[in-house]
């Protein structure tokens, strides 16, 4: 009896210990960001308009939550979100119209932990980007709603305390879409743009 006694307290003790460093160890981890949208701009000439004649979009400065899951202390993927974004489009510098985009991005990231309190990562994935609420030449043009592409990501994480940490992340990724003019194709928007984000982050 006493033997089961001192095997039950060991398993006990084990349990707890587990429990603790699992709760010390969450896998989970979220950031809010402040990121600056920069588009590559390099759209090919519309059709009809003369070669010289590109579309740009706008840069600007967006919100951007991130949901971390780590399945390993290396090894972690993350989901980028954000709200509809709107930018403006101009043709050979003349603003032509507006459209929303929403560009959530899944990113299988590898976390270098030697360091310390700096914490470095890089990340590949893929981002699907909704466009809507397209309007172009008064009606005149409109884009092709879905947008599919590769997202390249490298970042550092410096760690205030074992929860809480600053982040500084750089992002480039895939953004395209077709434009059309009367039912015909007329140019291919190539957002691309490079995101670079400052933020806070907090670990469970």
């Amino acid at each position: 009896m006493s033997k089961l006694i001192a095997a039950a307290a060991v398993l006990a003790t084990l349990t707890l210990s587990t429990s603790a460093a699992m709760a010390q160890e969450s896998p989970w981890q979220v950031r809010a960001r402040a990121v600056y949208l920069d588009p590559a701009d390099k759209s090919a000439p519309v059709a009809g308009t003369g070669a010289s004649d590109r579309l740009t979009v706008s840069d600007k400065t967006i919100p951007e939550v991130d949901i971390s899951y780590f399945f390993t202390p290396n090894w972690a993927a993350e989901l980028v979100l954000t709200y509809p974004q709107k930018h403006d489009v101009f043709l050979d510098g003349g603003k032509i119209g507006s459209f929303k985009h929403l560009p959530p991005s899944l990113l299988l990231q590898y976390h270098f932990t030697n360091s310390t309190p700096f914490k470095p990562y890089v990340g590949a994935g893929v981002n699907y980007t909704r466009i809507s609420s397209v309007n172009l030449l008064n009606g005149g043009a409109d884009l092709e709603n879905d947008s599919f592409g590769l997202a390249v990501q490298a970042g550092v994480d410096y760690q205030l305390d074992k929860n809480w940490s600053l982040n500084f992340d750089v992002k480039k990724v895939q953004i395209r879409s077709d434009v059309f003019i009367g039912g015909a194709k007329a140019s291919r928007v190539k957002v691309d743009p490079v995101l670079i984000g400052v933020g806070v982050g907090y670990r469970f």
